[in-house]
């Protein structure tokens, strides 16, 4: 398969052939359709994340979009190394795994999935931000404003 695939330290991903991945026993197979190039991403890529293992050569990316063996539509996160989502295909453990509305394409739903849970995760865990609250985000043309707004026209049941 092809991937963007990151060979020595310290220089950018390469487009090149990677083994195809084989699941283990709990991971699911992934068709990639869509895969987002975020800050966690670029700090994995470089080696500057904690997350990073320092293994060579691995496929960039942490999260994506795709369709399971039985054409399911997810969003998936943190394919184990030395897999990742700039691939053609991946694994992820079935727990990684979300289900996708039809509404929503796979550009949105890969590119709002991290700054959207970045923000979910930071009312939630940090402010213990509650049902019926109200929040100002600044700055809403971005990603989060942009994860908010869609969540309030589908009638997400997150605050």
């Amino acid at each position: 398969m092809k991937a963007a695939l990151i060979l020595e330290a310290d220089h950018p991903p390469v487009y090149s052939d990677f083994p195809e991945p084989v699941p283990s026993e709990g991971e699911n197979h992934i068709t990639v359709t869509a895969a987002s190039l975020s800050h966690v991403t670029r700090g994995r890529a470089s080696g500057a994340h904690y997350s990073s293992s320092g293994a060579l050569p691995f496929v960039v990316g942490v999260d994506g979009v795709g369709r399971l063996d039985d054409d399911r539509r997810v969003y998936f996160v943190m394919p184990p190394a030395p897999f990742g989502s700039m691939a053609e295909q991946s694994i992820v453990r079935a727990s990684q795994c979300i289900a996708l509305p039809d509404e929503l394409d796979d550009i949105t739903a890969a590119a709002i999935a991290i700054p959207g849970m970045s923000s979910w995760a930071a009312l939630q865990e940090s402010a213990k931000f509650q049902a019926g609250e109200t929040v100002l985000v600044n700055g809403a043309t971005g990603i989060a404003g942009r994860q908010t707004s869609w969540c309030q026209k589908s009638h997400c049941d997150r605050p």
